[in-house]
């Protein structure tokens, strides 16, 4: 993983377990598969726990670890390090991208229950008047009671929000080709068209993976379709909306937006996004951040005393699941 950030992941209680777990040295924390400790960790490794800032785990790699047999993600997704050459292998593969869901999970449900709320308008309004003013007859239509909020992809991120959003009294739309309309029904929504949903939402979430097919999925004319006033809310990735089309709405005021991913990532400072009245923007933090990081090295923990133990892992990866994740 990359440099630091073990400290950070790992607490003491975790590590402790991780030690009794298994035969390693606390102290080695590889970011390089090429220098000597690494090589000569390779040499002997069964199990390697990965995170944030793993090298490619490639057919170089793999020829040094002659006996390795899994990777244990302590983070969500693995595309960026496990490659082909592991597939081919037939490494096991353990992804805490579920414990990592959680608090992207919570924002998105935050940001949806404040959007309907109009807060970002209603802040703007009190700071321009600064004194007494009948909100409830300039705010007549806000509040979450029977809104109507779109799920753009029920990946795991996706059927969490659905989950957390529904004991309040929403209308809920989905939208995902691989979802029909019974299993959107038992997720508690209503199984849509892409273009049917940003057209009847008042918040559009988008929890869809980075493929080829999804790049700009919402463009300038689904943005086009969203009613005035809706908010576009953003966990996934920058690449799904097409940024310039959604800077020229929200320019116009005409829409809001909640975003915590943008492409690229970090914006170009002279971005008007940063300054938008109508745009929460933070620096994909959504994920976990502070104290969550250990729910994920816990995680890693917990599947590293299942495959010691000679059991499955409670939430493996396989090629086909990679191909289609973010």
């Amino acid at each position: 993983m990359q440099p630091g950030l073990a400290e950070r992941l790992i607490d003491r209680g975790t590590l402790d377990r991780l030690t009794d777990l298994a035969d390693l040295d606390p102290a080695l924390v590889v970011h390089d598969f090429g220098t000597p400790a690494a090589a000569a960790a390779l040499r002997e490794a069964e199990v390697v726990v990965t995170s944030w800032g793993c090298p490619p785990l490639d057919d170089a790699v793999l020829d040094a670890a002659p006996a390795l047999r899994a990777v244990i993600h302590a983070a969500g997704s693995v595309k960026h390090h496990v490659t082909e050459a592991c597939w081919r292998r037939g490494l096991q593969v353990s992804s805490a991208a579920w414990a990592n869901a959680l608090p992207v999970a919570e924002y998105t449900v935050a940001a949806v229950l404040l959007a309907n709320k109009q807060l970002l308008r209603i802040r703007e309004d009190y700071r321009a008047r600064r004194a007494p003013h009948d909100w409830q007859d300039a705010y007549a239509s806000a509040g979450n009671y029977r809104r109507t909020v779109g799920i753009v992809g029920a990946s795991r991120i996706g059927r969490r929000v659905l989950d957390l959003l529904r004991p309040h009294d929403l209308d809920l739309l989905l939208h995902d080709p691989y979802v029909d309309a019974a299993e959107a029904a038992g997720l508690g929504a209503r199984s849509v068209s892409l273009d049917e949903l940003c057209a009847a939402a008042d918040v559009v979430s988008v929890h869809a993976p980075e493929l080829p097919a999804t790049r700009c999925l919402i463009d300038g004319r689904r943005l086009g379709l969203m009613r005035d006033g809706a908010t576009l809310v953003n966990t996934s990735r920058g690449s799904l909306i097409d940024q310039d089309a959604l800077v020229a709405e929200l320019v116009t005021g005409r829409i809001d937006a909640v975003l915590d991913v943008t492409e690229p990532e970090v914006l170009p400072a002279d971005s008007p996004l940063y300054d938008l009245p109508n745009v929460v923007l933070t620096p994909h933090v959504a994920g976990s951040l502070g104290g969550e990081l250990h729910r994920m090295a816990a995680a890693a923990a917990d599947e590293l005393a299942r495959y010691a133990a000679g059991l499955p892992f409670a939430h493996p990866v396989t090629a086909e699941d990679a191909a289609r994740s973010a």
